[in-house]
């Protein structure tokens, strides 16, 4: 008598694909959302340390959009009448894009220095956590991974806003 295959466990967010383990334990793992599979490649902490990166650089390009094309502006007459697509170029012009640059790059390499060292399994923090944030979180662990979990929702929604946007 043979026995039944066991089915797969399915993703709970891409249903056509398998659950991919690797995101056990992970916040936002138990919904198995890795569309590209890019787990199967890249260790867990990498790819969700990329993710919450790109996607808080999302967050802030999308608010900012659309503040610009509301009519927020900063004070002073070269930030005036500047259309969110003519601002980066004008600001470059203007040379007042060199700080934001410096300050990049420096949060860059540090953010490099730190996900190296996940990858060498010296894990001392959690993906995307760059000291500054504890406070922000509530003390209770569950609604803490709740709220992790929701930046890394609206991570995910504000990359897609923000390809549609620009």
């Amino acid at each position: 008598c043979a026995q039944a295959a066991e089915a797969p466990r399915m993703s709970e967010s891409v249903p056509f694909l398998q659950y991919p383990e690797q995101l056990d334990g992970w916040v936002g793992g138990e919904k198995g959302f890795d569309p590209l599979q890019c787990t199967d490649a890249l260790p867990v902490y990498m790819t969700r340390e990329a993710e919450l990166k790109h996607g808080r650089v999302c967050m802030l390009a999308t608010v900012g959009w659309i503040a610009t094309d509301l009519g927020a502006r900063f004070p002073g007459d070269l930030f005036q009448n500047v259309s969110t697509v003519e601002a980066h170029n004008k600001m470059v012009e203007a040379g007042i894009m060199g700080p934001f640059l410096a300050t990049i790059a420096v949060y860059e390499v540090y953010g490099g220095w730190l996900c190296f060292q996940g990858w060498e399994g010296n894990i001392n923090r959690e993906a995307g956590d760059f000291f500054l944030g504890k406070n922000f979180l509530p003390k209770d662990k569950d609604q803490a991974r709740s709220m992790r979990l929701k930046e890394l929702e609206n991570s995910r929604l504000a990359m897609l806003a923000f390809s549609g946007i620009a």
